[in-house]
């Protein structure tokens, strides 16, 4: 069973407050307490690949701030679009919105989809990455009005409520992002228990 005796703080570089909504529970059910980081900037590299983006904005800020922190970057891979807008989602949602993906589906039935999120933590001495994947389909309108971002018009298998239907603690029954968190907590809390002096640690799978 996960220690919940020590709180030890792992801050989260992102401005997101839904974000640290959804990791908080999470970090706290293997004791560790998440923090807001406002100390560096998240620095993001163009890429085809989210843990290669999350990794390099992970560094970056570690060897800025020297504390234990958290990256997460996610996308969301539209089937029928070859997986856009993928690693560019945040750009795309910015600049077209949901309505946007919406339009370049309006003649189409494929419909499928997924959204992945790439984890990196340090605490030294580790450096702890994990992948999540939540697989669904794209709804014909916005639903919900909870979430950010795709969450409304994105349906997980298994449900019938869109990510943006959902409190916090369904959505993280689902998501990629609480999988992939997870993982690297998980992980972090074995290897300070196990008293391992150093490791890296990839995953794409872990349970």
């Amino acid at each position: 069973m996960p220690n919940n005796t020590v709180k030890k703080t792992i801050y989260f570089l992102t401005n997101n407050i839904h974000k640290y909504e959804e990791v908080k529970p999470i970090a706290e059910k293997y004791g560790f307490q998440i923090e807001m980081c406002n100390d560096a900037e998240k620095m993001e590299i163009q890429s085809n690949d989210l843990l290669e983006i999350a990794k390099y904005a992970a560094l970056h800020a570690y060897a800025k701030i020297g504390k234990p922190l958290m990256v997460e970057d996610a996308g969301l891979f539209v089937h029928a679009l070859n997986g856009f807008p993928g690693p560019y989602s945040s750009y795309v949602f910015k600049t077209i919105g949901y309505q946007g993906i919406l339009k370049l589906l309006e003649d189409t039935e494929e419909r499928k989809a997924s959204f992945r999120s790439a984890v990196v933590l340090i605490h030294e001495p580790f450096i702890i990455t994990c992948i999540g994947e939540t697989t669904g389909y794209i709804t014909t309108s916005p639903r919900g009005n909870r979430g950010f971002g795709f969450d409304p018009i994105f349906v997980p298998n298994d449900s019938s409520k869109t990510f943006a239907e959902m409190t916090i603690n369904e959505k993280n029954m689902f998501s990629h992002r609480a999988k992939a968190v997870e993982c690297a907590f998980k992980k972090l809390r074995k290897m300070t228990e196990l008293g391992l002096k150093t490791g890296i640690s990839n995953s794409i799978d872990d349970k």
